[in-house]
């Protein structure tokens, strides 16, 4: 699995959970919509810093919390095809 991919499932865990859309997501966290798109897509290689950073302060989280679940900490990641040339 790829970090996108754990990444895309924890956003659509949270999502579920706290019963919002992805749309709504993107007002409550102010990264726009077609970025929240692209990364439930697997558009983007690897979103930077900043927005996860965005995005766990619109699920009302620190990037810690954010990141803090048993697929990213026990996870071992593939190269995202994206960034295998970098």
């Amino acid at each position: 699995m790829t970090y996108c991919e754990v990444l895309k499932m924890r956003i659509a865990e949270l999502c579920r959970k706290r019963n919002i859309t992805p749309n709504a997501l993107a007002k409550m966290s102010g990264v726009p919509q077609g970025t929240i798109s692209d990364i439930m897509t697997l558009r983007i290689g690897s979103p930077e810093f900043r927005t996860v950073n965005k995005i766990a302060r619109g699920f009302c989280m620190t990037v810690s919390q954010f990141l803090d679940f048993p697929e990213m900490n026990e996870g071992e990641f593939e190269e995202d095809e994206k960034n295998e040339d970098e």
